[in-house]
């Protein structure tokens, strides 16, 4: 006797369709998986013959040979229980295969039949509903992330009985249904305000230009100026999330298992602030199972690196091909995956070991040997690939003291969202979405100079020793000012306010 039920695997952020095929023959009674099960989905089977059995179910007393087709894929996780009970309980005649091959299955098994939550139902959702079913049954806690892909019913269950009886026509259960619209209207902009930060007018116009441009950054000061306050208020002026851009960053925290059922749908900018301590693949993702990393948890959001060089030193340098490419490839002997990793990368750096090189106030003792090798810990490509370089000084206590309030987040939002939509209306087509993923055929189409920026630019780059590429960063910042000023070509001030955010290239007066 043969039977079978469908569900998926997800690798990577994708999910590939997995037919669970079941055979019960005369011999010694056992319980076998095969189609290269990884260890959850092997142990699947105790959880198995429990939940059906303690759901008032008999299980067959016969070998039992369960294929994972196809059997040259890996299969691991906890949401093949589900299918794999279903099938079984097709085969013993208690659900018709009729209903059974209707609908796509996930979910977890616990040994008294409830169905608990399983990882990865996002993607899995996605896939199905490409798929030739009538639906997806999945535990009721991940009803709503399931619901949030259009055109595919969702049928949330809580118990293998109620599944059986619902299959058997006993019991109706109707598609949820959710406003994932609705969901990104609600979105809280109640965050961190720059209108808080005292003095740091510069390094406020520089996190807005990067905003509006998507640049990365770079900020060097002594402790205590406020670097990190800066930075948590960078998301704050970020254009919302499009649905689009939503659904990519929930895909990835719910392969990554960080869903809750009260947030079906990432609706606010990640901010992702990951310790000096962590490994390489806790950074850029990995594992013998690939499972997606920092990098890519900021995804369509912000990257904030503080204390730079404290971050070993293959950690930092697993960052050039995310910021390059906007992914992160990851290969193992069996599988090689790819997760999406296009952030604004924001990072922060003390000049010195104890921090006060070039503070009046504070005397270094630091000698020129340690500030070498401290600066030293951050490789000249990967600096230059931060955009934008800038000097962030300890704030007089003249401002501290002040009342007077700097301008507000909504402010700047506005004139960067007014800007994104500018770079949005530029690239249409094109499959970029801000200034700074331009490549070098983009410069030439959308940023033309005139012949005064070229010798002032010619001239700026022969004193400073401009590597190309860094050249190019110049003329994609100077673009996204003379955005930002709603003006169509590059000027020589849009030029030079650009020049000012390298400080690293102008010599770090630190």
């Amino acid at each position: 006797m043969l039977s079978y039920s469908n569900s998926g695997v997800v690798m990577g952020v994708r999910a590939f369709p997995v037919k669970i095929e079941v055979d019960v023959s005369p011999g010694i009674p056992g319980f076998h998986i095969v189609g290269l099960p990884e260890g959850a989905v092997r142990e699947s089977r105790e959880r198995v013959r429990a939940a059906i059995r303690n759901s008032g179910y008999a299980f067959p007393t016969k070998k039992i040979t369960v294929n994972l087709a196809p059997a040259d894929i890996k299969k691991e996780g906890t949401g093949l229980d589900l299918p794999i009970a279903i099938a079984i309980l097709c085969i013993s005649g208690t659900v018709p295969q009729d209903s059974v091959s209707k609908y796509c299955f996930a979910g977890e098994l616990s040994l008294d039949g409830t169905i608990k939550p399983a990882r990865g139902v996002l993607p899995l959702a996605l896939a199905c509903s490409k798929w030739n079913t009538e639906g997806l049954i999945i535990p009721s806690e991940n009803g709503a992330e399931g619901a949030i892909v259009k055109g595919l019913s969702v049928y949330p269950v809580s118990d293998l009985g109620e599944v059986a009886e619902f299959l058997q026509g006993r019991h109706k259960i109707e598609p949820l249904l959710t406003d994932p619209e609705a969901m990104l209207a609600l979105c809280n902009r109640d965050m961190p305000d720059f209108q808080d930060v005292k003095g740091q007018e510069h390094a406020k116009r520089a996190l807005e230009v990067a905003a509006a441009g998507g640049h990365n950054v770079l900020m060097t000061g002594p402790p205590g100026s406020g670097k990190t306050m800066l930075a948590k208020r960078l998301p704050g002026i970020l254009p919302r999330l499009t649905f689009e851009e939503a659904l990519e960053t929930t895909t990835i925290y719910s392969v990554a298992g960080l869903l809750s059922p009260d947030t079906p749908l990432v609706v606010q900018r990640p901010f992702c602030t990951p310790h000096h301590t962590i490994s390489d693949a806790g950074l850029i993702g990995g594992g013998t199972i690939p499972r997606p990393g920092q990098v890519s948890l900021a995804h369509n959001g912000v990257l904030f690196l503080d204390e730079l060089p404290e971050f070993r030193k293959n950690v930092l340098e697993g960052l050039r091909q995310p910021l390059e490419d906007g992914s992160v490839t990851i290969s193992r002997a069996a599988i090689t995956v790819s997760f999406p990793a296009r952030f604004t990368l924001v990072a922060a750096q003390n000049p010195c070991p104890c921090g006060h090189a070039g503070d009046t106030a504070v005397h270094c003792a630091c000698t020129p040997a340690q500030i070498q090798r401290y600066r030293a810990r951050i490789s000249g490509p990967l600096l230059d690939r931060m955009d934008i370089q800038i000097e962030v000084p300890a704030v007089p206590y003249s401002e501290l003291a002040g009342h007077q309030k700097g301008e507000c987040s909504a402010d700047i939002a506005k004139r960067v969202s007014a800007a994104r939509k500018i770079q949005e209306r530029r690239f249409a087509g094109r499959g970029i979405y801000s200034n700074a993923q331009m490549s070098s055929s983009h410069l030439e189409e959308f940023c033309s100079l005139s012949g005064e920026g070229r010798l002032f630019l010619g001239s700026v780059a022969e004193r400073l020793a401009l590597s190309a590429r860094a050249f190019h960063r110049v003329i994609k910042i100077a673009r996204t000012i003379a955005d930002l000023a709603d003006e169509k070509d590059i000027a020589v001030p849009h030029l030079a306010e650009a020049v000012q955010y390298r400080s690293l290239d102008r010599g770090n007066p630190f």
